[in-house]
């Protein structure tokens, strides 16, 4: 991973496929395989349903890559 760039409130980051992939995986197992109860908005700062957002614009972003 390489930082690009950071300011308050945002940051710019370069991944490579295999990170990108491990990130995707991880985000997997945070919303459909752990079970981390009700929590889980308190522990990870962002609802279930937040979190799934961000997964699936994960995984169509790993799915364009490998189209490449």
């Amino acid at each position: 991973m390489e930082v690009i760039e950071t300011t308050p409130g945002s940051s710019v980051i370069r991944l490579t496929d295999d990170e990108l992939m491990m990130l995707k995986n991880a985000m997997n197992e945070v919303c459909n395989g752990v079970h981390i109860g009700n929590g889980f908005e308190t522990r990870l700062g962002a609802t279930r349903s937040e979190m799934r957002e961000l997964l699936e614009e994960l995984y169509r972003l790993y799915a364009s890559q490998r189209r490449r």
